[in-house]
């Protein structure tokens, strides 16, 4: 850690909406709504999909996989939030923010992968059905899981490794609810053009190479030999729409 840091190591102040504390309430019920919704939702999912023998199968160990990460990437920042809603110091600590930071880009660079390697499940389901077993066998869906976590933490460690590197110069005052890399660059006081450049690189490879492999992938399922197939996989249909709004938000986020 550089030496202009130290002196900031300890905590940091998250700023969120403390200069409107108006609308702390409101945002302490709607918080805790969607979070409780999002643990239901996605631990219904799991216990399902793990307890059915029926739904053995690709597709639903995919989504059990979706529902860990989904969990796992609310958690990583509501709880904090909420307690920090309750609370007139609003902090976190060094280890805290780092861990936090880490936590929140691996899982949200391993959703984008998933997304596309279920988009091509979905594929090879709707394209090649008489392959799909033989292709989409329990060892290779594992491998292509496992790439995704691997990917999404390597990208992780890169990027939040760059972004706390910067000499921050005693700046602790946090402008976000939580620890996020736009945020922690504008407590920089050197130039972060360089490491924006480096950012938005590594954001256009994790985040468009997959939007790009699922758009690519409903396009040739969509074609005529193939259209009267698609309803019968309706458990993916809304993958782009739900993964493109954070994409282009993390992309222009860095830019």
């Amino acid at each position: 850690m550089n030496r202009a840091n130290e002196s900031s190591s300890k905590e940091f102040i998250l700023l969120g909406f403390s200069d409107k504390p108006w609308l702390q309430t409101p945002l302490l019920v709607l918080l805790l709504a969607s979070y409780a919704t999002t643990i239901f939702g996605n631990v219904s999912i799991m216990m399902v999909c793990i307890l059915d023998p029926k739904l053995h199968t690709p597709m639903y160990f995919f989504l059990t996989n979706l529902s860990i990460l989904d969990l796992c990437y609310t958690t990583s920042t509501v709880p904090h939030m909420l307690k920090n809603i309750c609370q007139n110091k609003k902090t976190i600590s060094y280890g805290g923010c780092v861990a936090q930071l880490i936590i929140f880009l691996a899982l949200g660079a391993t959703e984008c992968l998933l997304l596309a390697v279920m988009s091509f499940d979905r594929y090879v389901a709707i394209c090649r059905p008489l392959r799909y077993v033989v292709i989409m066998n329990p060892w290779f869906c594992f491998k292509m899981t496992a790439f995704s976590w691997l990917t999404g933490f390597s990208n992780s460690v890169l990027q939040s490794s760059l972004t706390l590197n910067m000499p921050r110069c005693g700046h602790q005052e946090v402008d976000h609810f939580f620890c996020e890399v736009p945020a922690l660059l504008k407590l920089s006081c050197a130039d972060t053009k360089p490491i924006v450049s480096e950012l938005f690189f590594f954001s256009v490879l994790i985040l468009l190479i997959p939007v790009t492999l699922i758009l690519i992938s409903y396009a040739l399922c969509s074609l005529k030999p193939y259209s009267g197939k698609i309803s019968s996989y309706p458990c993916q249909t809304s993958q782009v729409m739900n993964v493109l709004p954070s994409h282009l938000y993390t992309i222009l986020s860095t830019s």
